[in-house]
């Protein structure tokens, strides 16, 4: 009998749940496989990272959309190649045949189709579902967020690929992650190269999935791949390796391809390197051009993308985690990445109008990993809350004071806490405002109400000053700033 992978590991997948049983039958309390919890620390950590994106996409003029978290099986089908095999199938619950999102663009592009939208730049965040085999510790999950932005509409050529481009050097440097790539090719020229080497059509899919593991993988055992499992002549690939080990360049390997005699037979990889040299212009323009690299192994594996394609990658510095050396630096897992897919929308209207889109996702579980070892290993603390002023009293039967004042704070806007006690020790109040990061205390006593005045304590320096009660939510905003 043959059993396929999917009932394997789903056979898998139930050993370990009775394994995971106690003596008395009960379940291990656990999150499921490839899924995490986060606490508040880690929450503040990413928040701090959303708002750093989404304020970027904000200042290039993108607007929000929100679609379902599954879709009708139909869509997703035949948009992601190999890939399709980790699509998360529900049963039938209603006559539907339904499925868990593998990403945010086949959904934006069925919502363009359905909704006749042919001009929008929007961004979106949320989550999406991958049965895939989870690496936690590199930040590789089955429920994981995606951050993307597209600019849809017809335009001339580059300028919106170029603008996704500034947005991803922008995240990047402000996010401050260390050193990094972002690498461009394009759909066609691969097409073009895989052609005037002698690959047949059928193949250039699967050849594509191959090329793209040289971030990870030797060209050799790339080669080996190409040859033995996807039975390409070895000549053939030998005349793949020798463009796709050009992973250096920008407008000068883009014109030098251009002359290349072989190269320039296929049209589709003329017109995709006449691109490259468009893009670079304005890359040049938007001062990005020390970070982006030209590079022919880049084959992004999406069946979707039709023209640029480009991902971003953390580069340690050689002899720090690298190579070693004086060699180039070796990347240590993608961030970001996207590109060019003129023909996604077409799939879905009934007359097949194509709506041109490009766009870039932003490889969110990965950035909030390494966010997290850097936290982890700082003294720095990380507040996990916002609270401007700590409303606290110095003597006994002060609660509804406390309470009053935390009321006429709150309606002015100001984030403020009280200690949910009758009589707390002021020592007590002081201590919870030092190991939550309180910046500021509000202390009420028997003479502050008589003379209409709250004692402001900075909790850092310990400084206080007697401040009147009607000033008070202007004090507390000026510190706060």
């Amino acid at each position: 009998m043959c059993v396929c992978p999917v009932q394997t590991e789903e056979m898998a997948e139930q050993l370990e749940q009775k394994e995971q049983l106690g003596d008395e039958g009960k379940h291990v309390l656990k999150a499921p496989k490839g899924t995490r919890d986060y606490n508040p620390k880690q929450m503040a950590i990413r928040e701090k990272v959303f708002n750093i994106i989404v304020s970027s996409f904000k200042r290039h003029g993108a607007e929000t959309i929100d679609t379902p978290v599954f879709e009708l099986k139909e869509t997703l089908m035949g948009k992601y190649g190999e890939d399709s095999k980790l699509i998360y199938d529900l049963k039938d619950q209603g006559g539907e045949l339904l499925s868990l999102r593998y990403d945010l663009t086949v959904p934006f592009a069925r919502y363009l189709a359905m909704n006749k939208i042919t001009n929008i730049k929007r961004y979106h965040i949320a989550k999406v579902y991958r049965r895939d085999n989870p690496a936690m510790t590199r930040g590789r999950y089955r429920e994981f967020y995606q951050c993307d932005f597209d600019i849809a509409g017809q335009y001339d050529p580059m300028i919106p690929d170029a603008e996704c481009l500034k947005i991803v050097h922008e995240i990047l440097s402000a996010l401050d992650l260390g050193d990094f790539r972002i690498k461009v090719n394009d759909r066609r020229i691969l097409d073009g190269m895989f052609a005037v080497c002698g690959v047949p059509d059928d193949k250039f899919r699967t050849v594509c999935s191959s090329v793209d593991k040289m971030d990870k993988m030797l060209w050799e055992d790339v080669k080996n791949e190409i040859v033995k499992e996807k039975g390409l002549p070895e000549k053939v690939a030998d005349q793949i390796g020798e463009y796709v080990r050009l992973q250096a360049g920008g407008m000068e390997l883009a014109e030098k391809l251009l002359a290349d005699p072989k190269l320039c037979k296929s049209e589709a990889a003329c017109a995709g390197l006449t691109d490259i040299k468009l893009l670079f212009t304005y890359l040049q323009i938007f001062k990005v051009t020390d970070k982006v690299v030209f590079d022919l192994s880049l084959a992004r594996g999406l069946d979707y993308y039709t023209g640029v394609i480009y991902e971003a990658v953390l580069t340690p510095l050689a002899g720090r985690g690298g190579t070693g050396g004086g060699e180039e630096p070796v990347g240590v897992g993608s961030v970001a990445g996207g590109g060019r897919y003129d023909g996604l929308v077409g799939m879905f209207d009934a007359k097949g109008r194509n709506v041109p889109c490009v766009g870039v996702s932003i490889g969110i579980e990965r950035i909030f990993s390494i966010m997290e070892q850097k936290a982890e290993a700082s003294a720095e603390k990380v507040r996990t809350t916002e609270t401007q002023v700590l409303i606290a009293s110095a003597q006994k039967n002060l609660l509804e004071e406390r309470l009053r004042l935390a009321t006429e704070l709150w309606d002015a806007g100001i984030k403020a806490e009280v200690v949910y006690k009758r009589n707390p020790k002021l020592l007590s109040q002081l201590q919870h405002c030092e190991d939550t990061g309180v910046p500021l205390v509000a202390i009420l006593g028997e003479q502050e109400l008589r003379d209409g005045t709250v004692k402001l304590r900075n909790v850092a320096s310990r400084e206080e000053v007697d401040v009147s009660r009607a000033d008070l939510v202007a004090e507390v905003k000026k510190r706060s700033s």
